[in-house]
């Protein structure tokens, strides 16, 4: 299994925050929701993208943008217009003021998932989120570029499309198709947009392990620690699957993803642990069987020198949390 597969996983949509915020210039609304990642598109008209990590990004109509990470951003109709924010979306799927004040749905909403000034506004944004927490999510996450755009040329258009009729329906289940759409559309941005990191204006590069899947020596590698982290991998057997001798695969594989492979193997290991403790009720040691320990002791000694603390003590963290 891919490493990018295995974040869709992880974030895929459950009861996802959606819809669409019909706008007149000028406008500006900031996005609070705590997500772990958020997409972002110009159904009608232009609009900039403010993250606070560099210069405004422009979003021509249909280009699809993904926010990566929980702080608060805001799309605006003119980055050099003063004008407050219309309105901020939170986490509770509620809308405040600029000031924090609680905006009554009656004042913004405009019908089914539609919100903002008049349905015959000028600009039509659409946003969707994710939430997701975990060890593994993490990990994935940390390689991601704060936003990736799409130009609208590039991204694949059936699944928004679909997406977009399915936002003027109400009918039973609606959430559970909107999700599975949201889903789409995320796997497809994601995959187009790493895909081409020339259109990332500021040189903003795939992350290693989307670079390092499609290398004929180290992806097969990667598909390997992915897909059976419980088998006892080596350097020799992973380099056999590789068809390379140990020393260029081992060279290899560090080039691509900056560490060795048993090391990358050991993080991928103890990432799944950490959230099979935080989300399941499995023992210690048919864990340690599932990502790949001899024994519970085996495991919790590793665990512990990963993440600084014993397993046990991590499992009734989150179950206290």
């Amino acid at each position: 299994m891919d490493a990018l597969t295995r974040l869709i996983e992880r974030i895929r949509a459950s009861g996802a925050l959606l819809g669409t915020n019909l706008l007149t210039p000028p406008w500006r609304i900031r996005l609070d929701e705590g997500a772990t990642m958020t997409v972002v598109t110009m159904l009608r008209g232009s609009a900039w993208l403010e993250t606070g990590d560099g210069p405004p990004r422009l979003l021509a109509p249909r280009d699809l943008a993904v926010v990566t990470g929980p702080r608060a951003f805001s799309v605006t109709s003119d980055p050099d217009s003063p004008v407050p924010s219309r309105y901020v979306c939170l986490a509770d799927g509620s809308c405040t003021d600029a000031h924090g004040a609680a905006l009554p749905e009656s004042e913004i909403a405009l019908g089914t998932r539609a919100c903002g000034d008049r349905l015959d506004a000028e600009h039509a944004l659409f946003t969707g989120s994710f939430a997701a927490t975990g060890r593994l999510t993490r990990r994935l996450l940390e390689g991601l570029p704060r936003v990736l755009v799409v130009p609208a040329e590039r991204r694949s258009r059936a699944p928004m499309d679909l997406l977009e009729e399915e936002l003027r329906r109400d009918e039973p289940g609606q959430q559970a198709v909107l999700d599975r759409l949201l889903d789409l559309v995320l796997i497809g941005a994601l995959r187009d947009g790493l895909a081409h990191p020339e259109d990332a204006p500021d040189g903003a590069a795939a992350p290693a392990w989307f670079s390092a899947a499609a290398d004929p020596v180290v992806g097969p590698a990667l598909e390997e620690i992915h897909g059976s982290p419980e088998l006892p991998h080596t350097v020799a057997s992973l380099a056999d699957r590789a068809q390379v001798s140990r020393a260029a695969f081992a060279r290899r594989f560090r080039d691509l993803l900056g560490e060795s492979p048993i090391a990358y193997l050991t993080g991928w290991r103890l990432c799944l642990a950490a959230d099979m403790l935080r989300e399941g009720e499995d023992t210690l040691e048919t864990i340690a069987r599932q990502v790949g320990y001899s024994s519970a002791f085996a495991l919790s000694t590793a665990f512990h020198r990963e993440h600084g603390v014993r397993p046990s003590a991590y499992r009734a963290e989150a179950f206290s949390a």
